[in-house]
């Protein structure tokens, strides 16, 4: 589904308002047009035009249009639009853009909005609330928090007859071990895992690489961890395959490019796989059985984990925006308004708004509350979140991609994978 965008892709209106007895606000300099854009699934794309129906219908005089597409095809399109100066006012961006668009000067600088009040941070989780800064400006809101964590099938290793470990104190060779005795108890129609190279990679290997005291970019935006911690992260992945702990590999590639529909807990062909927290309804309703989260393995068993809340996306307002009082007015309302929670409730993360979180919790489905309730329980034993990636860290995922894909058919060694990534991750970041 497509929402095609403004012919002019101007967004115009005057800035300012008065209070209005709905609690929205009139347009005291005419009325307002902005452009708001954002993606994901069909299902994000009518939460996501119910918000805007409300919001005008809470604020006469304004019109907002929507532009929606996948993920993929969204960043070429942000990218042509902020290049034309037709940009949207308002638009989803996501953790591997906010520092690139902010030293393009795309974004604009939110925090005047907030030191007024007009965005208010007060209620954000402070695990994440200033995950938008570079510097010491504000250029990006978080919509919320989501983790990184192994979602598992337990019938699944109970109908194999394997016990499913202790996620305080396993080990990654223990998480690839106890796949491969799933996988070979079914006879291969149930495969223990999926590949971990492929799905989130760079986030997967983000977390190894922390759990050994280093980053995948470190403070300064320079690449922070060392050529030797990658080839071993491989080597778990070339691991698991050659053990038959993941499928072959074409069948790997094949669920890869088949999204989190075609997933294997979501399928009933696997017993685990990395996803994200606001995912495991979908792989719920596709598995048809209950679903359990488990924390990353350590190397040592040791539970240090490398894992951390991440601003599951952002909301940003576009520097040539000519309604900016506006667009931040609406991004205070999309992050703290107990009507807009109701709607999109944990599509977008849990609610970075913590009181809006506890607010919802009770009505999320059973998926979506165990994500709240392991969220609570992992908090504690997190790391802080990384900084923002440097300007060309959206390149990473699909190098990574590329690499594990070339390992896993045998065309390049694991060392000489991780050299030329490392190459071409500094090329890509210069």
């Amino acid at each position: 589904m497509l929402l095609t965008t403004a012919a002019c892709g101007g967004d115009s209106g005057g800035g300012g308002g008065g209070a209005a007895a709905d609690g929205g606000t009139t347009r005291e300099d005419g009325p307002v047009s902005m452009r708001m854009s954002w993606w994901g699934s069909d299902t994000r794309h009518a939460a996501t035009q119910q918000l805007i129906d409300l919001y005008e219908s809470q604020n006469e005089g304004v019109t907002i249009e929507g532009d929606f597409t996948g993920f993929a095809d969204y960043w070429d399109r942000l990218a042509t639009g902020t290049a034309g100066g037709q940009a949207p006012c308002v638009m989803q961006q996501d953790t591997r853009y906010v520092r690139e668009y902010a030293d393009r000067n795309a974004l604009l600088d939110l925090t005047p909005y907030i030191e007024d009040g007009t965005i208010d941070t007060s209620n954000l989780d402070e695990n994440v609330a200033e995950t938008g800064m570079v510097e010491d400006a504000t250029y990006a809101i978080p919509t919320g928090v989501n983790a990184f964590s192994l979602v598992v099938d337990p019938q699944a290793y109970a109908a194999a007859g394997v016990e499913l470990p202790d996620d305080s104190s396993w080990t990654w060779d223990e998480m690839v071990e106890t796949a491969a005795q799933v996988t070979e108890a079914t006879g291969g129609q149930v495969y223990g895992m999926q590949a971990m190279g492929l799905n989130g990679g760079d986030t997967n290997f983000e977390v190894y690489a922390r759990e050994q005291g280093e980053a995948l970019f470190d403070e300064n935006g320079e690449i922070g961890f060392t050529q030797e911690t990658l080839a071993e992260w491989w080597n778990i992945e070339k691991q698991a395959s050659e053990t038959g702990a993941e499928p072959p590999p074409s069948t790997t590639v094949e669920v890869f490019n088949g999204g989190v529909d075609q997933a294997l807990v979501a399928t009933g062909r696997g017993a685990s796989g990395f996803w994200w927290t606001n995912e495991l309804p979908a792989l719920t309703a596709g598995a048809g059985t209950e679903l359990q989260f488990m924390r990353f393995p350590t190397e040592e068993g040791d539970g240090e984990t490398g894992m951390y809340l991440k601003p599951a996306m952002f909301w940003a307002v576009s520097s040539s925006c000519e309604s900016p009082q506006e667009a931040a007015m609406l991004v205070d309302w999309l992050i703290n308004s107990e009507d807009a929670v109701e709607i999109i409730k944990a599509d977008r993360g849990l609610p970075v708004n913590t009181e809006l979180r506890d607010q919802i919790a009770p009505t999320l489905d059973p998926a979506g509350q165990a994500a709240v309730s392991f969220v609570e329980e992992i908090t504690p034993d997190l790391q802080d979140p990384p900084a923002l990636p440097p300007q060309g860290a959206g390149e990473v995922q699909a190098i990574l991609q590329r690499y594990t894909e070339q390992i896993l058919f045998d065309q390049i060694s694991v060392e000489d994978a991780a050299e030329r990534f490392m190459t071409e991750v500094e090329s890509a970041i210069a």
